[in-house]
């Protein structure tokens, strides 16, 4: 006899005002599957997993579990039949330590420091390390991403929705994940998984369906198919492609930091010890390293959120250590945060909204009043120029995807002509078109004159766009080097702690 489904879903659909965002879509999974959902930014792959998981409410169509027509009105039924999801938005509560927020997402109650223990013992299993104790507003973003995860593997899920679950773990903790996935898979649990990470689908994946402008547009085996096939599968075109002119070593200085260092009386901080960088006119820095290694206090100190108290940050010669973030912005410093959705945008507030929030400076006030139309004109200009994807300059930030939604943050600081570009996680769950378009666009920026800071996990990046890269490992930053002078083997010593004196070898053969 066939094998009855896990999952069946036929003829979903589901619109927002005039926007289809999935139309009439047909999916099954097998018990022990694991099923790639592969789309752009904005395809409709996050809607349909809320359908599934309960979170939002199909319009038309039916949902068969097991082989029974199922109603799922709300994310407890979903896990009470045994299905578990992990967003690609965090969910968590910022003032709530780890265990008290996978306590919220449990349907039992159960003794927080029974649970403590629990956590601990499930998070060194699967690879992914975190401390119970720490307050989520301590965590970076990687960090983030494994209470996520935790929370919903301790659910035992026979169906598991993994929504780019990868985004922001280091190379180690995804070989460890996929182990897991594919242990719990052998175990009988199904596995829907949402990534733009080709190479990722093609080792993990038993099937993928397409989605392009919410609907499917067939079904592959990705194991026998090269990433690029699947890229032009998912976007219905050629794969793009992108250039980049070699940096001429510029030695125009325009931003420096020299000794700076930091303690916080936080006990989940991260010090900083004499953290040296340079950023030239016209070169693209990047600084690899694990998640919660320094970068979030590094990104803090430099933007202006904590003021500088030991060691200088210089901006075009000029002493800015002093200064918060709103002074640096008028000097001409931008600046894009690793976290969308509560820090570089406000998520209940439109396009428009959001676009004045950094970019007011842009002649979109007068004698302290708002000029509309500008505010509009400059938010429909980065929504074309950027080909973000929504309703228009009135949706709501937390309408847009991921990644559609990392596309106009990023253009409205780019539109604002900024000298000094940091960015901080630059194509975190953005799909291959829009991630080869955001770095073309930042080097195109670069070889303008721009200098730009780029942190990033994702060491691919790093060496197709960076002129030097450095890493910070336990809050010191290593020398930076060429990037035609080393490698990803190397850096990912550096990036575990290892390597150092091997690296400064690889700096001085790089320089004779």
């Amino acid at each position: 006899m066939p094998e009855v489904p896990r999952l069946e879903l036929v003829g979903i659909s589901k619109s927002y005002n005039s926007l289809k965002a999935n139309d009439h879509i047909n999916l099954t999974v097998l018990p022990g599957q694991i099923h790639a959902i592969l789309g752009e930014n904005g395809a409709g792959k996050s809607t349909l997993m809320k359908i599934i998981y309960g979170a939002v409410k199909a319009d038309q169509g039916s949902l068969i579990w097991n082989g029974k027509e199922e109603h799922i009105d709300r994310p407890a039924f979903a896990r009470k039949l045994g299905i578990g999801m992990v967003y690609q938005h965090f969910s968590l509560f910022e003032t709530l330590t780890v265990t008290e927020n996978i306590a919220l997402g449990l349907d039992e109650s159960i003794d927080l420091k029974q649970l403590s223990e629990k956590i601990k013992t499930v998070s060194e299993e699967y690879g992914l390390p975190i401390d119970p104790r720490r307050e989520v507003h301590t965590l970076s973003v990687g960090e983030r991403q494994r209470v996520e995860i935790i929370r919903c593997l301790l659910q035992n899920p026979s169906l598991l929705i993994l929504d780019e679950p990868t985004s922001v773990l280091t190379p180690q903790a995804v070989k460890q994940l996929f182990k897991t996935l594919k242990q719990l898979a052998s175990q009988g649990v199904s596995i829907l998984y949402i990534s733009h990470k080709l190479h990722e689908i093609k080792e993990l994946c038993d099937e993928a369906t397409i989605i392009r402008a919410g609907r499917v547009t067939g079904t592959v085996n990705p194991k026998e198919k090269t990433t690029n096939e699947l890229a032009s599968l998912m976007i219905g075109r050629e794969l793009p492609t992108y250039s980049r002119v070699a940096f001429t070593g510029n030695q125009v200085s325009l931003f420096k930091v020299e000794a700076l260092s930091f303690n916080s009386d936080d006990p989940f901080s991260v010090a900083l010890r004499d953290i040296d960088l340079e950023l030239h006119q016209g070169e693209i820095l990047g600084i690899a390293g694990i998640s919660g290694n320094g970068q979030a206090e590094l990104l803090s100190l430099l933007s202006g959120e904590t003021a500088t108290k030991q060691g200088k940050i210089l901006f075009k010669q000029q002493s800015i250590g002093h200064l918060n973030a709103g002074k640096r912005r008028d000097l001409g410093l931008g600046f894009v945060p690793e976290e969308r959705l509560g820090r570089g945008a406000v998520p209940n507030m439109t396009l428009n909204q959001n676009t004045l929030l950094t970019a007011h400076r842009q002649g979109l006030t007068h004698f302290q009043l708002i000029d509309f139309n500008k505010v509009k004109a400059f938010a429909e200009q980065c929504i074309e120029r950027f080909g973000v994807k929504a309703s228009g300059a009135d949706a709501e930030a937390r309408s847009l995807s991921g990644g559609n939604l990392q596309k106009f943050i990023v253009g409205r600081e780019i539109l604002q002509q900024p000298e000094v570009l940091i960015i901080s996680q630059p194509t975190w769950g953005v799909d291959i078109g829009a991630s080869m378009f955001i770095r073309q666009t930042l080097i195109d920026l670069s070889r303008e004159g721009v200098a730009i800071l780029v942190v990033s996990e994702e060491l691919e990046e790093l060496f197709e766009i960076s002129d030097r890269i450095a890493v910070l490992a336990e809050g010191k930053l290593s020398e930076a080097m060429p990037t035609t002078s080393t490698n990803a083997e190397q850096i990912g010593l550096l990036m575990s702690g290892l390597g150092h004196s091997a690296g400064q070898n690889q700096v001085s053969e790089g320089r004779a």
